[in-house]
């Protein structure tokens, strides 16, 4: 494999100056321009990312959510926004009685009275950055231009070394301390990536200075700390510090930005993995992702070969052993014992944060490999999980998405819920063109099927994806180009397609020698107007639970079905916002009536004896005999909102 070096040739160059943005990861950062970069990445790769304003979604269900994030993110007055950072900086507010309104302080974990407030300020300029690339909207950008200029005032006038927060360094001090505090480095990891997002996507120069006053002043802070302190103080969540300094580093090439990364360094979490084992028990889930988002980023920066091996193991661990049908993870935040699927069937699984960051290692990964479980696991946790969190009647987003049969997801609010969910979520359904394509030096990966077009500038050619995907099994590839282009396409043949595949170029239909889980290559001069039709026929089978084949989900393809199980006593759907009592859902009454079943009687059968399609509902399925003297109606998953659901059916 070819070493990325200053010896590169022209040609290589050329490529690199395409791509060389994907490594800023927190994986989406394909937008990342070659002359922004002053460090390259130094380790061998497969695949790079495509710049994420060189794709555009075209419809369907990915962009009508992308729609409803971005029309969320534009309702959200800069003066509401900015209010807790003011108050912090003891800046001047209108008092009671004055002509000038007071911004009313926004809620939940935002709210004054909350540790966390102003993480997500941090997501929101990661959103509208994203966003500005995935559209080419300039309204996006203007909002996150306003959002920065009014964070460089705030820091000016607090004036302290670069110091810039919602909350005092007194937090800081606590965490250092090992006092007891909530999570102060998470909150400023955001402001860092946030600002990088503004920076990378939407070209804000002030969001980079701002930024580097920030680092100068985390050096000067943590410079004194001995081993000990360090390491006491990342015991303390501290979401993606690391990767944020690694991705500072290569913006700068500043070896002070490469130093704060590796203090960041938290041995009791990684040493372990780096070993080959097994500690996720009991773990905090999402503190314990983002770690190893920065350990893939030190891999490609430094070629820290530990890094590679725990960032590998931990992500086979999680896939393997810790995670739902729909690819989420965790019950109650937290990792449980491996293989223990069916004993968590909870209200509490699958923080959506975790899958927003597993996302996030898998492309790092597959751009080292190209492998197709990468891509296998980024569409079953996209279509299922992320696709699913956001409800399409109202445009918000859930925190848990509910394995306990019969439960339902709970929706933030607006303005007053602002969980870490609802951060992440800003960021999610922003950019969902970052993995449909990736590419090497001469072609073209396609991964996912989505509608979408795809512009690779430097080879002057482009990529036009047609489907219903997942509503049809066909998908149709049009390329145009002003010249004749030799090509290699490199079609994804989906684990999941176990009834083959039928691949047409112009008509013609092209014999497939491939397996499911690897790849088809169409090696080929291409002309403008040349058409790929791919058509994966979907098939129903059970996902059983690791630890119990008798507990199972049923997934049509890729595609997770739920079973609609009524609106029965359903409570209010946003009930997490107590300041006193943040994490109040763990209790969450879903007064699940007797009524709803989660059994079905398939007397030894297969799935597709008593499990079968409804005439003229796409995607649709009926129990074959009456369950709870009924029959029952299974859906996709994401698609299954503001009623109650059974996703893990007790098999007899």
């Amino acid at each position: 494999m070819t070493q990325f070096s200053i010896t590169l040739t022209f040609r290589w160059l050329m490529a690199l100056g395409a791509i060389c943005q994907s490594f800023m990861v927190q994986a989406q950062y394909p937008g990342q321009a070659s002359d922004k970069l002053k460090v390259a990445v130094t380790v061998p790769i497969k695949a790079y990312s495509f710049n994420l304003q060189d794709v555009r979604v075209t419809k369907g269900p990915f962009k009508e959510n992308m729609e409803r994030e971005g029309k969320w993110l534009l309702s959200l007055p800069v003066d509401r926004l900015m209010h807790s950072f003011r108050v912090n900086a003891g800046m001047n507010t209108p008092k009671p009685g004055s002509p000038t309104k007071m911004p009313k302080p926004l809620g939940g974990w935002e709210g004054l009275d909350m540790e966390l407030r102003g993480h997500s300020i941090g997501h929101i300029l990661s959103g509208l950055a994203l966003q500005h690339a995935s559209t080419g909207n300039e309204v996006f950008k203007k909002k996150g231009d306003s959002l920065v200029t009014a964070l460089a005032e705030v820091q000016s006038v607090l004036n302290q070394d670069g110091y810039l927060s919602a909350y005092p360094q007194q937090y800081i001090d606590r965490n250092i301390a090992a006092t007891s505090v909530w999570a102060p480095w998470y909150t400023l990891h955001k402001l860092f990536a946030g600002l990088t997002d503004q920076y990378t996507y939407a070209g804000n120069q002030q969001a980079l200075a701002i930024e580097s006053k920030m680092a100068s002043w985390a050096n000067k802070k943590l410079s004194p700390l001995s081993a000990e302190q360090l390491q006491k103080m990342l015991r303390n969540e501290f979401g993606g510090m690391n990767d944020a300094f690694f991705n500072l580093y290569a913006l700068t090439g500043n070896p002070d930005h490469l130093k704060l990364a590796q203090l960041f360094y938290h041995k009791a979490a990684l040493e372990p993995l780096e070993a080959g084992k097994d500690n996720l028990n009991k773990a905090h889930a999402n503190t314990f992702i983002p770690k190893l988002v920065g350990e893939a980023r030190d891999y490609e920066l430094t070629g820290n070969e530990k890094a590679k091996t725990a960032a590998t193991f931990f992500w086979n661990t999680v896939v393997q052993h810790h995670t739902y049908a729909h690819g989420g993870n965790s019950d109650k935040e937290h990792f449980f014992e491996p293989d223990k699927i069916s004993e968590h069937l909870t209200g509490n699984t699958s923080e959506t944060c975790n899958t927003y960051n597993m996302l996030k290692l898998t492309r790092h990964l597959f751009t080292w490999s190209a492998e197709e479980k990468y891509a296998e696991y980024y569409e079953r946790a996209l279509y299922n999980h992320i696709l699913g969190q956001q409800d399409p009647e109202s445009g918000m987003v859930c925190y848990f998405t509910p394995m306990k049969p019969g439960a339902y997801r709970l929706y933030s609010t607006p303005d007053q819920s602002f969980w870490c969910c609802v951060g992440s979520g800003f960021e999610s359904q922003s950019k969902f063109g970052e993995a449909i394509y990736y590419h090497n030096d001469t072609g073209v990966f396609v991964n996912l099927f989505i509608p979408s077009e795809l512009t690779w500038k430097e080879k002057g050619v482009s990529i036009v994806q047609d489907t219903n995907f997942p509503e049809e099994a066909t998908t149709r590839l049009t390329i145009q180009t002003k010249a004749p282009i030799h090509m290699p396409l490199y079609l994804r043949y989906p684990a999941w397609a176990t009834a083959g595949v039928t691949l047409n170029v112009n008509g013609k239909a092209v014999t497939v020698k491939q397996q499911p889980g690897s790849y088809i290559t169409v090696d080929r001069v291409w002309r403008a107007g040349d058409q790929v039709e791919l058509t994966y026929p979907m098939t129903l089978r059970l996902v059983q639970t690791n630890d119990n084949p008798n507990v199972a989900a049923v997934a049509y393809g890729p595609i997770v079905l739920a079973g609609e199980a009524g609106k029965e006593n359903m409570k209010g759907t946003a009930p997490f916002h107590d300041p006193a009592d943040p994490y109040q859902y763990y209790g969450y009454d879903y007064t699940i009536p007797e009524t709803v079943s989660h059994t079905i009687d398939t007397e030894g059968k297969p799935v597709t004896s008593w499990l079968k399609p409804v005439v003229g509902k796409p995607l649709t399925f009926q129990t074959a005999t009456a369950t709870a003297n009924k029959p029952i109606e299974l859906e996709p998953y994401y698609k299954v909102h503001q009623q109650r659901y059974v996703v893990y059916w007790d098999l007899k």
